[in-house]
């Protein structure tokens, strides 16, 4: 009888053994270093009527969004897109370190018909009240879940101003900076800081430096080319729609040196003296 090597005897058995399927883990361990793909939630609207902002969102194959709130009565949300995936909704954008918000934002359509042309000029439609109510409690939900900075609630706008204008000069951001989810420049902060600019206007540089502290992805040439105000417009109709003609004037250098200066810290009571036996 042939006598088979022990080192071959070995191999024939291991090429023989089951090889599994599946990889194998181990869950017993969680890195540190991680966080929230979440960083941003972006607004938007859709300029267009529920039946087709369905359409284009859920059955399209180009863009998409996480939650569409529609305009019926009462509101409610579709949600298009599990959160943890990632919608086609920002395109081409930029805030702060961040390009390509896709990848680490949530994506919020509203149905609105956006604007009609009049011989007056351009009319924007405003929000429902009961939706702008239900987009404040997906958005609290949201905040709390994810850890959103207040800073980080943003309009499709802010983060492409060269191209996009929505959610537009109608949506009431107000309305959010009351429910605490987004910074607001405190109006008599913003008065005491307005009589200084009326009687000198800072340099186009200054908004520019200043649009970038915020996070917009601004020129920074000193010159008031279209593109810068494009980005002071987007700023403009968020905190003072009544005019948004990209104009750097008086008022808007104060709301942007509120913004982007630290409220004052209240001066500390003295200790009170000790009690005499």
């Amino acid at each position: 009888m042939k006598i088979v090597p022990l080192l071959a005897l070995t191999a024939l058995l291991a090429g023989c053994a089951t090889v599994p399927d599946q990889p194998r883990f181990d869950h017993s361990l969680t890195a540190r270093a991680q966080s929230d793909r979440v960083k941003y939630v972006i607004l938007h609207y859709t300029v267009s009527d529920l039946p087709r902002s369905i359409n284009t969102l859920a059955h399209g194959s180009t863009v998409s969004a996480h939650y569409l709130l529609t305009d019926t009565n009462p509101p409610f949300f579709y949600t298009l897109v599990d959160e943890s995936r990632q919608s086609n909704h920002a395109g081409y954008s930029n805030w702060k370190i961040y390009n390509q918000l896709n990848a680490a934002s949530i994506g919020i359509e509203i149905v609105n018909p956006g604007f009609k042309e009049t011989p007056q000029g351009r009319v924007y439609a405003p929000f429902q009240p009961a939706q702008i109510d239900q987009l404040i409690l997906l958005l609290k939900d949201i905040v709390k879940r994810h850890n959103i900075p207040m800073g980080n609630i943003l309009g499709h706008n802010d983060i492409a101003p060269q191209r996009k204008q929505d959610p537009g000069p109608a949506f009431p951001w107000k309305r959010l900076a009351d429910a605490g989810l987004i910074p607001w420049p405190e109006p008599s902060r913003v008065a005491a800081r307005m009589a200084g600019y009326q009687e000198q206007l800072p340099e186009v540089i200054w908004f520019q430096h200043k649009l970038a502290e915020i996070g917009y992805a601004v020129p920074q040439t000193g010159e008031l080319d279209q593109a810068t105000r494009n980005v002071i417009s987007v700023f403009q109709t968020k905190y003072r729609p009544a005019l948004f003609d990209g104009t750097p004037d008086a008022e808007t250098a104060a709301q942007l040196d509120v913004l982007t200066a630290p409220v004052p810290a209240l001066p500390s009571a003295p200790a009170a003296p000790p009690e005499e036996n």
